[in-house]
């Protein structure tokens, strides 16, 4: 198995359209975990990832008569716009399938190449059977984004170039898993040529098919798929790729929405590189992997595989980055409803930042603040601040790895009404494209008052919505069904302690 990869990716035809991108040193990073980090740019591909290497190869593999009849992909992104270069610098015809949900930036890449885009269904599995469709129909060859040889063999190259420029010591080397290809064309060639070096692929720790897949020794599809790392948002990995990893993968580390924003920004801080979410996230299992292991001295390499992210997005990246990188805390703590309260209350905390202070008047006895510390001390110090405030009599709820927290209601603490009964509240998640809200709404309809209702959106491919709705007991069992027929994901957060603290 090992030595057909390994001719396969010595022979590989990727330098037509790739670049061998650089091994660059990341000192602040090395610093913080004691290690010497190495990041491999893939970001500065042509098409800003790894994706092009393996479309290339495959389309080099490919009979001409398939080639002269035409090639399709189904992509959220990156494989789609390698496809639509690869086939642009060969003159082969191009039809890329991407959800509707896929972020701007890359249709538009797309269609800068010359591929034809038809945007369809919600998610990378609807898009694919749309793509497979269209192969009934019109003959076209499929170039999967992860499950070929010729595909695996191409994104292994990423493998032999790091060997290549660093050759001492690597203890390991970090890859982000979608569906499974850059990791196990990378994993075939290093465990061919270097079996000692560790290679620990990353999973998104709400995309984890590869994770889960390989702990129940089958492949298994995921009942849903989250999309803040749209590049490796798979519900179910490849039969190829499966069967390489469980040989090939050493370990697989998972990360969440914050760690990889903080990851990002620590790229961004070395490099000046803003990685797009699945770009980071090598860098976040990497950071995780380090601590977990407790190492010291080791030279550790974490690929950034790609930059296509909405500039827009960076809002919500920087605002989870400070949390993902142990900056910053959240809590919700009782003050006493009299003057000069909140200023004893920052007496208190000394000399520490306040990010964030969010308050209503409630009643004359008490009131409930929602509040941001900035910390130099990480979860020691988060947890040092929770000892001092219950020490001085404060009630205090620590509310950072809250989602609906961070998500919602530190956007929109507003008081407690007197008035509001039966009110249960959820959070949804419904595709973000024009008119998803008001069809959400629409949906909604006139059964049930809405009585707290809060959107927030950070150019994310998912619409989130917080609400609040009156129903009576007797309405319970007709109102659950209504929320199965919605279709969306939704939460029930009536007992969630933020929104019984602040909005209750």
């Amino acid at each position: 198995m090992l030595q057909k990869y390994l001719n396969k990716i010595l022979n590989a035809r990727v330098y037509d359209v790739a670049i061998e991108t650089p091994l660059e040193a990341a000192p602040g990073i090395s610093r913080r975990l004691n290690n010497n980090v190495l990041i491999k740019r893939e970001d500065l591909q042509p098409v800003f990832s790894f994706k092009l290497r393996g479309a290339y190869n495959k389309l080099m593999n490919m009979p001409k008569a398939a080639c002269k009849k035409g090639v399709i992909a189904a992509s959220a992104g990156n494989h789609a716009q390698g496809v639509a270069l690869a086939a642009s610098r060969m003159n082969v015809p191009a039809t890329i399938v991407m959800p509707q949900t896929t972020p701007e930036i890359k249709v538009n890449a797309v269609r800068k190449w010359g591929g034809k885009v038809v945007l369809h269904g919600d998610d990378f599995a609807t898009a694919y059977a749309k793509a497979l469709e269209i192969i009934e129909k019109r003959g076209f060859t499929l170039i999967h984004p992860f499950d070929d040889p010729d595909v695996i063999a191409g994104q292994g190259t990423v493998g032999m170039e790091i060997l290549r420029q660093h050759m001492g010591d690597i203890h390991a080397i970090f890859v982000p898993i979608g569906g499974g290809g850059l990791a196990t064309g990378v994993a075939a060639y290093v465990k061919a040529i270097r079996p000692d070096i560790k290679v620990i692929g990353v999973e998104a720790s709400d995309s984890a098919s590869m994770y889960h897949s390989l702990k129940a020794g089958r492949r298994i599809v995921l009942d849903q798929v989250g999309i803040f790392a749209d590049g490796v948002a798979v519900a179910q990995v490849g039969k190829e790729t499966f069967r390489l990893a469980r040989k090939l993968i050493d370990e697989v580390v998972l990360a969440d929405v914050d760690q990889m924003s903080a990851a990002i920004k620590d790229l961004f801080d070395d490099t000046r590189a803003i990685a797009e979410p699945s770009g980071a996230l090598a860098i976040a299992g990497m950071k995780i992997y380090a601590a977990r292991k407790r190492l010291n001295g080791k030279t550790l390499i974490a690929i950034n595989s790609g930059a296509n992210v909405n500039f827009d997005r960076l809002r919500h990246i920087s605002e989870r980055a400070e949390i993902g990188q142990s900056r910053e805390a959240l809590f919700a703590v009782t003050i006493s409803e009299k003057k000069g309260s909140f200023r004893e209350f920052c007496k208190i905390l000394g000399k520490r930042s306040v990010t964030e202070f969010n308050y209503r008047y409630s009643d004359q006895a008490d009131a409930q603040i929602f509040v941001g510390v900035g910390l130099t001390g990480g979860n020691t110090e988060r947890s040092l601040i929770l000892k001092i405030l219950r020490k001085n009599g404060y009630q205090v709820r620590d509310l950072t790895d809250n989602d609906m927290a961070k998500l919602h209601i530190r956007h929109m603490v507003g008081g407690h009404p007197s008035n509001i009964v039966d009110e249960r509240v959820y959070r949804f998640e419904f595709p973000e494209r024009p008119g998803a809200l008001m069809n959400f709404l629409t949906h909604m309809g006139e059964r049930w008052n809405i009585s707290l209702f809060h959107y927030r959106n950070h150019g994310s491919a998912y619409g989130r919505v917080l609400c609040g709705v009156q129903v009576p007991a007797a309405d319970e069992r007709s109102f659950q069904s209504f929320l199965d027929s919605l279709g969306y994901p939704y939460f029930a957060e009536t007992n969630n302690p933020a929104y019984r603290t602040f909005l209750s």
